[in-house]
């Protein structure tokens, strides 16, 4: 068995480790050994002292879901009070409102699983964004989506993402995924996209041409063994298909939902940390880690960048998910690249697939 020293000059050397090692970082390593090791390896897959961020903002078209999933404050039942589904239209408008308001690149659009909504709901959609306000990209449509387009349509998860893509969509984002082990994910959620679906749907969309990301929800009903099992996963498929743009990490919110009455912590800022950290050094074919100064707070997102995070992923001018589970973070264009900047770093806006855009004033020299 490999000391923590040797695994430690493994890591500093960008050797593969093991899911065995993994678990013996994350059992053994203090946290700012993990912190050292995962910034070095950072700075090898991006090397300059830059963080990327994109404007977008995050919509919602429908709540009404029949996944029932227990970790969730945002889905509602078809005939809940408060149950909506938004038409085309008054997405449109949406989407152009915050493109005049805050000059947003990228919307990223998920709903619940509403089994009422035609094929054609989602094929239009795409065509009327690429139509109707062609300078934003559409980031559209997680894997549990996709799974459920599949099952109205009676098609193959193929067939779904050929249409979409005929219709224009290139990219998906990666939510949905929460723990990539089923013995998690079926106390989860027992109706929702099992683990192999999960994986099966990206690895077929990066096959069409799509690129996407990858996430996690952890700090739920989930183990160390878990979350290296989950990073196990999205490494072995990025082997084969190189199409995750990214991995993000975010720590589950317990209000209001049926999970948090048996779970009233959240995952503090050193869990979050780790959790970076070892995606970091785990993911060694991912170029990007985004550090989430949304889902964990402001000072945490800061410090994130300094445990392996290279991305600051978007400004989030509008979302409800975390907002229905009384978790609510706020920033403009201002306050992230501010963010950035006094983390020490430059801020560079990109676009969807992490082309830069724009770079802004890096932070002032020390003694200026």
């Amino acid at each position: 068995m490999s000391s923590l020293a040797d695994i430690y000059s493994q890591a500093r050397q960008g050797g593969r480790l093991s899911l065995e090692q993994g678990l013996r970082l994350w059992r053994e390593a203090p946290l700012l050994d993990l912190g050292d090791l995962a910034h070095a390896a950072r700075l090898r897959a991006v090397p300059a002292q830059e963080v990327s961020f994109v404007l977008d903002t995050n919509l919602n078209y429908t709540n009404v879901c029949d996944a029932g999933c227990t970790f969730c404050a945002f889905w509602r039942g078809p005939k809940a009070s408060g149950a909506y589904t938004h038409s085309i239209a008054e997405m449109i408008a949406k989407i152009k409102r915050s493109v005049e308001q805050f000059g947003v690149t990228t919307v990223l659009i998920q709903g619940g699983l509403n089994p009422e909504l035609p094929f054609e709901y989602y094929t239009d959609f795409v065509s009327a964004i690429r139509r109707e306000v062609p300078q934003v990209h559409p980031h559209l449509y997680s894997a549990p989506e996709i799974h459920k387009m599949a099952e109205v349509t009676g098609k193959d998860y193929a067939w779904v993402l050929k249409e979409l893509y005929k219709a224009g969509l290139d990219t998906l984002p990666g939510g949905g995924a929460e723990i990539l082990t089923d013995r998690v994910r079926l106390r989860l959620s027992k109706t929702k996209v099992n683990t192999a679906d999960w994986l099966k749907i990206h690895e077929t969309a990066h096959g069409i041409g799509y690129l996407s990301t990858a996430t996690m929800m952890f700090g739920h009903l989930d183990t160390e063994q878990d979350i290296l099992e989950h990073l196990e996963a999205i490494r072995a498929l990025q082997d084969r298909t190189h199409g995750f743009t990214a991995f993000i990490p975010w720590s589950y919110k317990p209000d209001n939902t049926v999970l948090g009455r048996s779970i009233k912590s959240m995952a503090g800022p050193s869990i979050y940390l780790k959790v970076l950290a070892l995606s970091r050094l785990y993911l060694d074919n991912f170029r990007h880690i985004q550090a989430s100064w949304f889902s964990e707070g402001k000072k945490t997102g800061q410090m994130a960048l300094h445990f392996g995070g290279d991305d600051f992923g978007g400004t989030i001018f509008e979302e409800e998910v975390h907002a229905r589970a009384n978790y609510v973070n706020k920033t403009t264009l201002e306050g992230i690249t501010s963010m950035i900047r006094d983390a020490g770093f430059t801020p560079v806006q990109r676009d969807t697939k992490y082309q830069a855009i724009k770079r802004y004033p890096g932070p002032e020299p020390l003694g200026a």
